[in-house]
């Protein structure tokens, strides 16, 4: 009768060890996710062994390590080996000596739920059809435009028409019937890499002076003829389908020979000034930590006309540039107005992880290359010197490792999505959805992933007519979010 009751006991106890395990496993990689505390008791001390031991090669941040190719395999026993054994011949050193086998062990659980994190955002399985189930809606995509490349950027005009870039240099003018034709008039553009005809957005006063304002990659040839390119920004007059009075009112500095980080997006603030992002231009060690003479890696804000605001926070601050608003930016490609603070919100490309949800304040330093919750392309932190945060530098709203590449951005308002009203929504390039970020006050507390598979989505709207558009690339077709009774 004892043994029979020590057995039973034996059983329930293993049992409830194992119930509760399973629940700490499945909790990890949102924690993880969420940047919690790097302890976590499922764990041991696996994370801070991976910050003595590993974060040196690997970067500080695990979940941005085990966003990679697996050369050896990535299951827990292909984990074990390589930690406990090393590849001597690769670089990786053995750790048996440093850890015993439970210690290894916790390790690789604790890389195997970072790695899980990653599976949720990836999918091979493309839509069946153009009605999918949310959380709290039932959304059909209707199609309003298709035949394009990359649709960059949608403007919505009077009458339910639009405007729609093509990064390709063409500029699509949308009737109501959806009918379209090509703006006449466009700026000569170096359509390369990630350049060419960028964002749209039209003058707050557009209805009585026709005014618009295209972004786009504006060239030019150094004294030994070879190319460079730069962000520009051009205010025309738009109306029966062409353009006239093109001026650029900005042109950033200097040029550059690459053909990336180019930033681009617009946004007319509720103080009638505009702002927009200049992307670093992949030259992370010079550029968004210098406020002299460069313009790249910035939040810019200037008047229509192009002149200057007199309280922008650099104008008396000897040789800087008196159109920066903010600086320490990689390449922010989305760009939205809070609907009831007024404050600019903008999402921005990490590097290996790490990109960011920011909110844009005057003159403050958002980080980079200094501070930055990802890791080099190589797997390498970015330099010996990066942290994830450091005083004087801001941290962002929110950080999503492994990067999803966001591009466009936009808050919910009105009455036709009911359940995500003030919700904050990012097109994610590199996994090809939507990202339904739920905010309390300032904070994300929760995400949903939204229409996967549906394709690189590089812009998200509010439309004046109260629905969402999405502009996917590649095929390039902008979509209607209709919700479904």
């Amino acid at each position: 009768m004892m043994l029979k009751y020590i057995i039973t006991i034996t059983i329930i106890a293993a049992f409830t060890f194992i119930l509760v395990s399973f629940n700490r496993w499945e909790k990890a990689p949102e924690l993880i996710h969420r940047n919690s505390p790097v302890q976590d008791s499922a764990f041991g001390n696996a994370a801070a062994h991976y910050q003595t031991y590993c974060g040196g090669c690997h970067g500080e941040k695990m979940n941005a390590f085990v966003d990679r190719k697996w050369k050896h395999g990535n299951s827990r026993n292909d984990l074990f080996k390589a930690i406990k054994m090393g590849y001597e011949n690769e670089g990786m050193p053995s750790f048996d000596s440093a850890f015993n086998e439970k210690e290894i062990y916790q390790l690789s659980d604790y890389i195997l739920s970072g790695i899980k994190n990653v599976d949720r955002y990836s999918s091979s399985d493309k839509p069946q059809s153009n009605i999918f189930k949310t959380e709290e809606l039932t959304i059909r995509l209707d199609t309003v435009l298709k035949g394009l490349d990359v649709p960059w950027g949608m403007a919505f005009l009077p009458a339910g028409e639009m405007l729609v870039t093509d990064r390709n240099g063409k500029f699509y003018y949308v009737k109501k019937d959806r009918s379209f034709t090509l703006v006449k008039g466009t700026p000569e553009v170096v359509a390369a890499g990630q350049g060419g005809l960028l964002d749209v957005v039209l003058d707050p006063d557009y209805a009585s002076n026709k005014n618009i304002y295209l972004s786009y990659s504006r060239g030019k040839k150094d004294d030994n003829g070879k190319e460079l390119a730069t962000t520009a920004i051009l205010k025309a007059r738009f109306e029966n389908g062409v353009l006239t009075n093109q001026k650029d009112i900005f042109i950033a500095q200097p040029y550059s020979p690459t053909k990336h980080h180019y930033g681009s997006r617009m946004q007319f603030g509720k103080d009638g000034y505009l702002y927009f992002s200049v992307g670093e231009r992949g030259n992370e060690k010079q550029n968004p930590q210098q406020i002299k003479g460069n313009d790249l890696g910035k939040i810019h804000r200037i008047k229509s006309d192009g002149s200057i605001p007199a309280d922008n926070p650099f104008v008396k601050t000897a040789g800087a540039q008196a159109s920066i608003y903010s600086y320490g930016h990689r390449n922010p490609q989305g760009m939205s107005i809070h609907p009831q603070t007024g404050k600019i919100w903008t999402n921005e490309h990490g590097p290996r992880g790490g990109d960011e949800i920011n909110i844009i304040n005057p003159g403050l330093n958002y980080g980079w290359p200094d501070i930055t919750y990802g890791i080099n392309y190589s797997g390498k932190p970015m330099s010996p010197n990066t942290k994830t945060e450091k005083p004087g530098m801001e941290q962002p709203l929110y950080q999503w490792t492994p990067s999803i590449g966001p591009s466009g951005l936009a808050f919910v308002t009105g009455n036709k999505y009911k359940g995500w009203e003030g919700n904050l929504m990012s097109g994610s390039l590199r996994f090809q959805y939507i990202n339904r970020s739920v905010l309390k006050d300032t904070k994300v507390v929760r995400e949903e992933i939204l229409f996967k598979n549906i394709g690189r989505v590089r812009d998200v709207r509010m439309a004046p007519d109260g629905y969402l558009y999405i502009a996917v690339e590649s095929p390039g077709i902008i979509y209607k979010l209709t919700p479904v009774d």
